[in-house]
């Protein structure tokens, strides 16, 4: 197996495209990872598993003919209601046109369990919509006087009068818009019984185990107990997928520290976020996530609307920058570009554009004084690679080290790294694809793909890395990198070794061991 890595090092920051209609071709997948990309959502809200895997098998090919180790994120849609069906009569009929409604403030609008498509019901002075809603349940459990939203709150209404026997909830609209079929419903009120994963997420993260998916995201998670459930059914008989806890309600909110520690990472997913909660809070959670994500060391993405004007505009707004800025001050280790990529006129220039930001961001903080930070909360049975990485941080800042190398089997040495977070790139090599391939998410990490050496001894793998720094322009002959690494090479839980390496020079041992 020979040597496989990114020709040019991404940003520290990672970068998470979703792909869709506008980003699924082979030629747009190679720009996109050339730019910067090196995690690649799949979104199961929509599309079916056919095209899921086509968009995988693509994004495998391209990265492999690139040498790069690239993720797939697949992104399970959770317990999410929607309206059903609307007819293009009933469209038609009350203003729209299409498969939709437009509803005024002050108007009631009947949700209904027992219909399967819209309908309208004469009232004095014209007619009522009749919706149809996918989760039968939502009549029994929204109470008057509960919020109802639709299309992320663009719509909003509150409930008024609940008639079980007839299957209804009529609410009255507070602010107005057009309703569609599909469109989301949150109940931001209302404690919701449905499963935290449905029918249609086993079937999806089945399909991703079997496909070898890098990670899995779960949806509306509540507690600890939801992201157990998803591993328990998927991690089994030797499989092992890292699952992502989405934050999007105030539910998590309130269990955050727990979520955290039972999932692999978290994505501050502020669509749903900002419709479950009032809007002037979000950027508070927002803090408040990242902060108690880096307290754990688990890897955080901040997700949803980032660059969302570039859906149609070739240049996003000024606030949108900053947001995207502002993100990495606060300590993410990815942003995430939803729409933007995945039905937006200008996927590769919203990628480009947001890769400019990220590089700006970084270069700032880079400027700023040094300050240490790790992870408060670590396993007891990994403090001794963590003890690594801490020194590996004060002793690449006393001597300016150009990059810090490890050899990460299964990925750990590499995560321990960069929960540190170096303001230099830190390079993982591991023989195991998956485990390269899973730290492409992580923050500051280029992994290279590579057979451990023949003799498994550290002299002959620092010919690699020097060979390897040089070629990729992160160092020069007599730069100074940190190598951490284990005996012998390839094996997990191995990392026991410290050292100093001015790079073309043989590796004597000034090296620390635990």
């Amino acid at each position: 197996m020979s040597p496989t890595s990114t020709s040019h090092p991404r940003n520290l920051t990672t970068i998470v495209a979703t792909l869709g209609p506008a980003s699924e071709s082979p030629e747009m997948v190679r720009a996109l990872i050339l730019a910067g990309v090196g995690v690649f959502r799949l979104n199961f809200s929509h599309g079916d598993l056919e095209g899921h895997a086509r968009r995988l098998c693509t994004v495998r090919e391209v990265a492999a003919s690139l040498d790069v180790s690239v993720a797939c994120l697949g992104d399970l849609q959770g317990p999410k209601i929607r309206v059903g069906k609307i007819g293009s009569e009933v469209g038609a009929a009350h203003a729209s046109g299409g498969g939709a409604v437009d509803v005024v403030p002050g108007q009631e609008v009947v949700l209904s369990r027992e219909v399967d498509t819209a309908a309208l019901r004469p009232v004095a002075g014209g007619f009522e919509p009749v919706l149809p809603v996918t989760y039968k349940g939502l009549i029994d459990e929204v109470k008057p006087g509960d919020k109802v939203l639709i299309n992320d709150g663009a719509v909003r209404m509150v409930a008024v009068e609940r008639d079980s026997a007839r299957g209804e909830l009529r609410c009255r609209v507070v602010v107005g818009g057009r309703v569609s079929s599909g469109k989301g419903i949150n109940l931001p009120d209302t404690h919701v019984s449905l499963p935290a994963v449905t029918d249609r997420d086993w079937e999806c993260a089945t399909w991703g185990v079997e496909q070898g998916i890098d990670y899995l995201a779960l949806s509306f998670v509540r507690d600890a107990a939801d992201v157990e459930q998803l591993r328990a059914g998927v991690c089994v008989g030797g499989a092992w997928v890292p699952i992502i806890a989405k934050i999007e309600m105030p539910e998590a909110v309130a269990n955050l520290e727990s979520i955290i520690e039972a999932a692999d990472g978290i994505m501050v997913a502020r669509g749903d976020l900002g419709v479950e909660m009032d809007i002037p809070i979000v950027p508070i959670a927002q803090k408040r996530i990242v902060a108690a994500c880096r307290s754990q060391g688990k890897p955080c993405i901040v997700a949803t609307q980032m660059l969302e004007t570039m859906i149609e505009n070739a240049q996003p707004t000024r606030a949108e920058a900053t947001d995207v800025a502002n993100a990495i001050f606060e300590g993410a280790d990815a942003v995430m570009l939803s729409g933007e990529t995945a039905v937006g006129r200008h996927p590769l220039e919203v990628v480009q554009i947001m890769s400019r930001i990220v590089a700006a961001a970084e270069a700032h903080l880079a400027g700023q004084p040094q300050v240490h930070n790790p992870p408060t909360r670590l396993a007891a049975s990994h403090r001794g690679t963590a003890a690594l990485a801490h020194g590996a941080w004060h002793i690449a800042k006393d001597l300016s080290a150009k990059a810090v190398v490890c050899w990460s089997q299964n990925g750990g040495t590499a995560r321990y790294l960069s929960q540190n977070r170096f303001n230099i790139p830190i390079v993982a090599y591991s023989s195991s694809p998956a485990a390269t391939r899973q730290m492409a998410l992580l923050r500051g990490v280029n992994a290279v793909l590579s057979d451990p050496p023949g003799s498994g001894t550290l002299s002959e793998w620092n010919a690699r890395v020097d060979e390897y720094v040089v070629s990729r322009g992160l160092a020069s002959a007599g730069d100074a990198i940190v190598l951490l690494a284990g005996r012998p090479l390839g094996q997990a839980k191995r990392t026991n070794t410290l050292a100093i390496h001015k790079v073309g020079e043989p590796l004597g041992f000034s090296a620390h061991r635990t």
